[in-house]
């Protein structure tokens, strides 16, 4: 298989999201790619607990690749996994989460012209169904330096998901992967990767997005205001720093 044509799709995992694999192996493994193309599934345990040792899954397809690491939440085990693919295009796909038909294929037609993209996702809830966001951000080009204006004036409200972030391999190993954060990794990330360059936000929905009570956005510590505070501090510094270097 040449790295060329591999879209890697990481996923970091803990004991609390690791029974939600199946069903997002299931949503992976139905992704129609372009001819030439295939996918890897990169894995990481957050710690290691021995949490994929013999699953039944990860021997079920040869394109799924565990790992283990420290535990250091999951900008942290993505990063450690970034290590391990060979695809020169990232695709974020958080365990709980599932994609949508035909993403995989717009996300690569559409890094063919673009550093990376962002696209809608629908709210998968507790019966089932799917919502729609309200508001949802217009298809078109992410203009260098956009999104920190729009997040700092929605406060600190991203307009577009970073959980249906793909990207260039090369962009995201020059912005030195995720945040090494508890809480927000991949909302640094994406901010600084459109600091450094322009992206593309797709409006066709790539990814059904659980909203259910072990979700980390739903931990009390994940608005504990002093920590929330320090996270976008940090990411506001990181965006503010790319911008100077790199005018």
């Amino acid at each position: 298989m040449h790295p060329n044509s591999v879209i890697s799709v990481i996923t970091a995992v803990h004991a609390a999201t690791v029974g939600h694999l199946p069903g997002a192996y299931s949503s992976l493994a139905s992704q129609v790619l372009p001819v030439g193309w295939d996918w890897e599934w990169l894995i990481q345990e957050d710690g290691s607990t021995g949490l994929l040792h013999g699953s039944p899954l990860t021997a079920a397809d040869v394109r799924i690749h565990p790992g283990t690491g420290p535990a250091g939440g999951p900008g942290v085990a993505r990063t450690l996994a970034l290590a391990r693919a060979s695809g020169t295009v990232i695709r974020v796909l958080d365990a709980d989460d599932l994609l949508m038909p035909g993403a995989l294929a717009r996300d690569i037609a559409t890094l063919a012209d673009h550093a990376f993209t962002t696209s809608a996702a629908l709210d998968l809830l507790p019966d089932g169904s799917d919502a729609t966001v309200a508001d949802p951000h217009p298809e078109g080009p992410l203009v260098r330096g956009t999104l920190v204006k729009l997040w700092r004036r929605d406060s600190y409200r991203l307009p577009v998901h970073p959980a249906t972030l793909c990207i260039r391999r090369d962009l995201l190993l020059a912005l030195g992967g995720w945040m090494a954060l508890p809480a927000s990794e991949d909302t640094g990330l994406l901010i600084a990767a459109n600091t450094v360059s322009d992206g593309y936000h797709q409006a066709a929905p790539s990814l059904r997005y659980r909203r259910w009570p072990g979700q980390t956005t739903a931990q009390p510590a994940h608005h504990e205001p002093s920590q929330r505070s320090a996270r976008i501090r940090l990411i506001e510094q990181r965006a503010t720093a790319l911008s100077t270097l790199f005018p």
